[in-house]
């Protein structure tokens, strides 16, 4: 599986838009998923995501996450039928034929609707972020809000945070798969999953904790504290961007004025 939130190197349309506009993709996709409740609105917005990615040569990448989130939906599906029980009954979790305890934990449609509405909400949350995040190389992030005027320091822990997860992740497959190699066994199933995390986390941490050493080392190296910064490159707006921001503020007005009228 690709690495979550790893920089991919392509050239496609989305690699090539400023991260102003990608940024105001996102505003655009996580405000309308927030403040949306119609379920129409929701999936199509997943799959206008999902053309945009594989138009972008990045719906591979993208799909690769669908593992997680489905993972997460299954529980935000869950966790919505156990605690918001309403509307019509259409099940039991429990059968109505076991003694004593049938018929308990009803299956409602409010329940499963609200629980499908969290699950797109995070879907396009997740994936608007993924897409931002796999097309635009750190040193573009960390000039995008530097030009937006957010402290270096948040700007720095945003970064490092963000580089952090890939590696981590590749660490984690590495020490898995040494310590597979070693013949350690955990067994199978969920016991043997949960067994195996143990050997993984520890020295997981343990090196996590010397990378920050080196990494604070590495910054004080390269004159952080001085304030001076060069960049090696600037990042100017294009026709492709123009166009890509009108669409984006069409799309936003319509949205408004279709939430106004409702409100009205």
């Amino acid at each position: 599986m690709a690495e979550i939130l790893a920089y991919v190197h392509k050239d496609g349309i989305f690699h090539r838009l400023h991260p102003f506009t990608k940024i105001a993709f996102i505003l655009l996709f996580g405000l309308v998923s927030i403040l949306t409740t119609n379920l129409i609105i929701l999936v199509a917005m997943v799959l206008v995501i999902l053309l945009i990615a594989f138009l972008a040569n990045l719906g591979k990448e993208v799909i690769q996450q669908f593992r997680l989130i489905a993972i997460m939906s299954i529980i935000l599906i869950g966790i919505t039928i156990l605690t918001m029980p309403s509307g019509e009954t259409i099940g039991y979790l429990i059968p109505q034929g076991i003694p004593f305890i049938g018929g308990a934990l009803p299956v409602t449609i409010g329940a499963i609707e609200f629980g499908l509405m969290l699950t797109f909400r995070f879907m396009i949350l997740i994936c608007v972020f993924q897409l931002f995040v796999i097309s635009t190389q750190p040193r573009d992030i960390v000039h995008t809000m530097e030009r937006m005027h957010i402290p270096i320091d948040y700007t720095l822990m945003f970064l490092i945070a963000l580089r952090f997860i890939p590696t981590l992740q590749i660490e984690g497959k590495r020490i898995h798969e040494a310590q597979v190699a070693r013949g350690y066994n955990p067994g199978e199933g969920f016991m043997g999953k949960l067994r195996s995390v143990a050997p993984i986390v520890i020295p997981l941490v343990s090196n996590a904790l010397s990378r920050a050493t080196v990494l604070g080392l590495t910054i004080d190296i390269r004159g952080y504290r001085t304030g001076k910064k060069t960049r090696m490159r600037e990042f100017l707006f294009q026709r492709r961007d123009y166009l890509a921001v009108s669409a984006i503020v069409v799309a936003g007005c319509g949205y408004a004025f279709l939430l106004i009228r409702q409100v009205i």
